[in-house]
C-alpha cells in the first residue's frame, strides 16, 4: 500500500524558511520600534492637521450645519 505525502500544510517548515521568518521578524521589530522613536514626535502634529480632515468628513451623516431638525419636517 503507497501513501502519498500531503505536503500542502508543511512547505513553511523547512529549516531554511524558519530561519528567514525568524530574521524577518527580528527585523521587523527593529524597523518598528527604531522608526517609532522619530515618529513619536511629530505625532501631536499630525493628529492636529487630521482635525480638519476629520471635521469635514463627520459631518456627512447628518446634513451639515444647516437646519437641524427634530422630525417634524413638513
Amino acid at each position: 500500500m503507497v501513501h502519498e505525502h500531503d505536503h500542502h500544510d508543511s512547505w513553511w517548515r523547512s529549516p531554511a524558511k524558519i530561519a528567514l521568518y525568524v530574521f524577518l521578524g527580528i527585523a521587523a521589530f527593529f524597523l518598528i520600534t527604531e522608526h517609532l522613536a522619530h515618529l513619536a514626535g511629530i505625532l501631536p502634529y499630525l493628529l492636529l492637521l487630521a482635525c480638519p480632515f476629520i471635521h469635514l468628513f463627520m459631518h456627512g451623516g447628518h446634513g451639515g450645519h444647516g437646519g437641524h431638525s427634530d422630525g417634524n419636517d413638513r
